[in-house]
């Protein structure tokens, strides 16, 4: 059996599902159906027999985000590729077959959002076998998504032939279908020959790289380039963000899918959603006979098809007389909206930009590749958060020029470095970190560490530190 390669695909930043989604901690890393992220259980359903370990493209924002929930479910990248920028997913799904051709140039690569959602794993896994044997005869195989309603948030695929059942099995595809309005997507479906385009390939790799040559020539040298020149970090290769920069930013369907000739569909008809919109995951949660659905501590009173979510343990969310409103609440924002106008989140996004709202991008936990912090209270001249540092880990040797600490360990046991004197504090012990003062704090132990810190100071912005050493190799 030949190994099929995933390839996952996890730049994005997902603004229509804004609050809970943002640019700094975008959807695919977010428990939003079930218990594990979107990202973890696209991991896992490309997983097991005929599968091997998955290569990851993503940004240097999220290199440590897909390494640790890697991690949680017991599973090691193949290889994780940081794009310096985003060049959309021709250069993308490029290099990823430039960099598999080293070692397996024959073999057969499937690539794959990370942020789609597909309850029956078996089924899809079932799907790409179905597709396997096209793609080894040098096919390039899209999957195609059975309809269930006129959707004007996605692509379409028409087929040649009649699907009849729509079993999993390869299709000659006619054309691509570019978003439709609501009358033509009716119409589509209608019809009975159209799927959603689930931008879901697989295809061997001297077969991709032989139609980026025929379709899209100019991407082979900055994309190549950027392979060869790119640089290791901890693991990681980082792209050479001079020749990335070069390659066109353009879509795989346009750069070549859409101009290459040698195209096969299978349907697949056993759920799917890529949770483009809170509507969708308003569809995809478990709801009650009146169509409800709450998530955290939300209450629905009298409501009809309504989504109430609180993100936040704290925070009770409360609905009355509700009737196709979705309202996500977030510690720092709240989103009401009306069903019907779920595809304008991404505009409120955009107002909070030009408003330069802080909401817009960053998400109230600030991720870092040891733990993460949140700023409780923000005042003139303080600032008290509350960190998380992982089992064995440690934040970089630093000073600051501005500002001044207090630390009160509330869980674990830290160990401390101020100046040249090294010490451990247990729960319920502080220390008092003085402006200008070389410090660390890490993790000794086996269970994470939560301290609360207290900084005052004439600036306490994140950009006011000085490293002096750092185990992940950051400026």
């Amino acid at each position: 059996m030949t190994t099929i390669t995933p390839v996952l695909l996890c730049g994005g930043s997902g603004t229509r599902l804004w609050p809970l989604s943002r640019k700094s901690y975008p959807k695919q890393f977010v428990p939003l159906v079930g218990d594990t992220t979107l990202f973890q259980a696209s991991a896992q359903r490309l997983s097991g027999d005929g599968f091997g370990a998955p290569l990851v493209l993503t940004n240097s924002d999220f290199r440590f985000i897909v390494t640790e929930q890697l991690a949680e479910i017991g599973m090691d990248p193949g290889a994780i590729l940081i794009e310096p920028e985003g060049r959309n997913t021709a250069p993308a799904v490029l290099a990823a077959a430039l960099w598999l051709e080293k070692s397996d140039p024959n073999g057969l690569m499937l690539v794959a959002p990370s942020d789609h959602v597909v309850p029956d794993a078996p089924a899809f896994r079932a799907a790409v076998q179905a597709g396997a044997k096209a793609a080894l005869e040098g096919e390039l195989v899209t999957f195609g998504i059975k309809p269930t309603h006129g959707e004007t948030g996605y692509g379409y695929l028409e087929l040649a032939e009649d699907p009849e059942s729509f079993d999993a099995q390869p299709l000659r595809l006619n054309r691509f279908v570019e978003k439709p309005d609501a009358a033509r997507a009716d119409d589509m479906v209608k019809a009975g020959n159209f799927l959603w385009n689930a931008g879901i390939f697989l295809f061997s790799v001297r077969a991709i790289i032989d139609a980026f040559m025929a379709h899209a020539p100019n991407l082979m040298t900055p994309v190549q380039t950027s392979i060869d020149e790119g640089k290791p970090d901890l693991g990681f290769l980082r792209l050479d963000p001079q020749a990335w920069g070069e390659a066109e930013d353009i879509s795989i369907d346009y750069a070549v899918m859409e101009r290459a000739d040698n195209l096969s569909v299978v349907p697949f008809s056993a759920g799917w959603s890529d949770l483009g919109g809170w509507d969708a995951v308003w569809r995809e949660s478990n709801r009650d006979d009146r169509g409800v659905a709450t998530s955290g501590p939300a209450t629905a009173l009298d409501c009809d098809d309504t989504l109430l979510r609180s993100e936040d343990g704290g925070l009770e969310v409360v609905g009355i007389g509700l009737k196709n409103i979705i309202t996500v609440a977030m510690p720092d924002a709240v989103l009401v909206a009306d069903a019907s106008r779920a595809q304008d989140v991404k505009n409120a996004v955009a107002a909070l930009k030009s408003k330069k709202a802080k909401q817009a991008t960053a998400f109230p936990k600030d991720h870092r590749p040891w733990g993460w912090f949140e700023s409780l209270v923000i005042g003139e001249r303080f600032q008290v958060k509350r960190i998380m540092v992982h089992p064995g880990a440690s934040l970089s040797l630093q000073s600051h020029h501005h500002r001044s600490e207090h630390w009160i360990v509330v869980e674990g046991t830290a160990k401390i470095t101020l100046d040249d004197e090294i010490k451990l504090l247990g729960e319920n012990q502080s220390v008092y970190i003085p402006l200008g003062a070389v410090h660390r704090m890490e993790n000794p132990g086996k269970v994470p560490m939560v301290l609360i810190e207290v900084q005052t100071g004439t600036y306490l912005g994140e950009d006011d530190i000085i490293r002096y050493e750092d185990v992940y190799a950051r400026d």
